[in-house]
């Protein structure tokens, strides 16, 4: 029910650690290309004539995109996820659930159009509660609010792999509470510097197998 080193072993078993640093380039490519791209819009935007604002104006920018890109990270995960997930499932349930594979391979862009709509709308949600960190509160309910909405779509795509999407959201709503626990678990590792660049991988390994434990569980 709370498959941690499971899903830390299943890594090299399953031959994901060049998925890994692959999706850890991804990352890090993000967060630059973010960066970089707030940081000209402002230079584009607010120019003043004291060379002094400027350079203020450059620190606090800086600043900001760091804090944003820190809170969003969580809500980009299932973006990149989105694009080898369905080849992370095929190779972890080759090594442990031989015998409940899908027939059908692998694609690259497995529903990667409600990948962009979740993304999309987690990241209007997450910039509601950002009112919310001026009253010191908004770190919790962005955590709240993260592992909700990952633990679900995580689970969705693990079951929906099998299931299709309607029939996931049915299954998944028998056991809200395994899976909100993933969610968390998967939010605050979003959270950890170097930990959050693997994240994706490591979301999708973790409810491929809290899904079958689900289904055995059913039975």
């Amino acid at each position: 029910m709370f498959p941690f080193f499971k899903t830390l072993a299943s890594l090299p078993k399953a031959k994901l650690l060049g998925l890994l640093f692959f999706c850890a380039f991804v990352a890090v490519f993000i967060a630059i290309a973010f960066a970089f791209g707030l940081g000209w819009l402002t230079d584009m935007l607010a120019y003043w004539d004291t060379a002094w604002l400027n350079t203020l104006s450059g620190w606090v920018t800086g600043l900001l995109s760091g804090v944003v890109a820190w809170f969003m990270l969580p809500t980009l995960v299932v973006l990149i996820a989105g694009v080898f997930q369905e080849t992370v499932i095929s190779r972890v349930e080759k090594i442990y659930y031989p015998d409940r594979q899908r027939t059908s391979p692998p694609q690259l862009w497995p529903d990667i159009v409600h990948d962009i709509r979740f993304t999309l709308r987690a990241i209007l949600l997450n910039l509601l509660i950002v009112p919310f960190y001026f009253f010191g509160i908004g770190f919790f309910l962005s955590v709240a609010l993260n592992s909700y909405l990952l633990g679900r779509e995580f689970f969705e795509s693990a079951a929906g792999y099998h299931l299709g999407k309607k029939q996931a959201q049915a299954f998944g709503r028998k056991f809200r509470g395994p899976i909100y626990l993933g969610g968390l678990v998967i939010t605050l590792a979003t959270l950890v510097p170097g930990v959050n660049m693997i994240t994706p991988v490591l979301a999708v390994v973790w409810m491929t197998h809290l899904y079958h434990s689900l289904c055995t569980r059913e039975k």
